[in-house]
């Protein structure tokens, strides 16, 4: 995957590189935004984003290459540039909950304060046609039962149910995969 900004239409997906990590969990937010070009949300990483850059840490620092597939922030691109979410891969292709070779699965969070917006299924779309310019055509998701916006997004997104698995994060998760014309 490219390290380059990913844009659409209203939004800047911009790739957290192990040092803008680093910059989030240790609260140097003058840094970020002199290295990533955007303004952290008070509170922002709380503890779930937390555990979850430093697991994009350290998975970054063990294979670089893999480090463009994890985490970017989701920018709204005026004034002064606000992260309202994250979006990313779990990793490079076949790093998914279905252990497909070929997939890779997407996962995003949008702030309250920018909800039911769009803007998920916007970012989503985005870093998914990203993906399939470098031929990626397998995509999975995986989505809590009871999480409607979610699922409503990737069903938005043409994903289709396929099963079910247990995280030990976030327990039940309902599978879903979107195969799309970068496959054949």
């Amino acid at each position: 995957m490219n390290v380059e900004t990913v844009r659409s239409e209203r939004l800047e997906l911009v790739w957290l590189s192990p040092q803008l990590i680093e910059a989030l969990l240790d609260g140097r937010s003058e840094e970020v935004a002199r290295i990533g070009g955007f303004a952290v949300p008070p509170g922002f990483p709380d503890d779930h984003d937390r555990r979850f850059l430093a697991l994009r840490l350290r998975q970054a620092k063990k294979d670089p290459s893999s480090g463009p597939w994890y985490a970017r922030a989701i920018v709204l691109p005026e004034g002064d540039r606000p992260m309202i979410g994250h979006i990313g891969f779990h990793g490079p292709p076949g790093v998914n909950s279905r252990r497909d070779p070929d997939a890779v699965e997407v996962g995003y969070t949008i702030f309250p304060d920018h909800r039911r917006r769009g803007y998920a299924t916007e970012a989503a779309r985005a870093l998914i046609a990203a993906a399939e310019a470098e031929g990626i055509g397998r995509f999975v998701a995986s989505v809590g039962p009871e999480n409607e916006p979610s699922l409503a997004i990737v069903r938005r997104l043409g994903f289709v149910e396929v099963g079910r698995h247990w995280d030990d994060e976030d327990g039940e998760e309902l599978e879903f995969e979107l195969i799309s014309g970068a496959s054949n």
